[in-house]
């Protein structure tokens, strides 16, 4: 069996999220923001005060990633560190008021993005490939 790029869900999902980043951060720039600190901020628009720890596990990327997008966002005024209420050595990440102005324009715009790649999907396809891209999420964060 020969490997095409075309026939490769791997390879097709990444040109996908790829080009999903691109058109996100086309759209979001003008707020200021960048994909990764917009992923940071859905996290925290939904439950404040999440440790740097709680951000790397539920958006799965490197600590040392995670600490420098977040010491960009305080810098930018997005977010402020506190002292954690129950693990004094860890912070809580607070989304600032600035972040909380930010918060309907771009799920806005990212809503417009999804909207648009899934334009030629009728609802049942729609929600085939939403199932579908889940468990396929799921089944390689369990160590497929």
């Amino acid at each position: 069996m020969s490997f095409k790029k075309e026939r490769s869900a791997g390879y097709l999902a990444n040109h996908m999220a790829r080009l999903f980043a691109s058109a996100l951060a086309e759209r979001i720039r003008p707020l200021g923001l960048a994909p990764a600190q917009f992923m940071v901020l859905l996290e925290l628009w939904q439950e404040e005060g999440l440790t740097q720890r709680q951000l790397v596990e539920r958006l799965d990327v490197e600590q040392a990633t995670m600490a420098k997008t977040l010491a960009r966002m305080e810098r930018d005024g997005l977010v402020l560190r506190r002292p954690h209420p129950h693990d004094r050595r860890a912070q809580a990440v607070d989304p600032t008021p600035k972040a909380r102005a930010l918060e309907a324009s771009a799920k806005g715009f990212a809503a417009e993005v999804n909207a648009i790649a899934l334009e030629d999907l009728d609802e049942a396809e729609r929600e085939a490939f939403i199932t579908m891209a889940t468990r396929i999420v799921g089944r390689l964060q369990a160590g497929g």
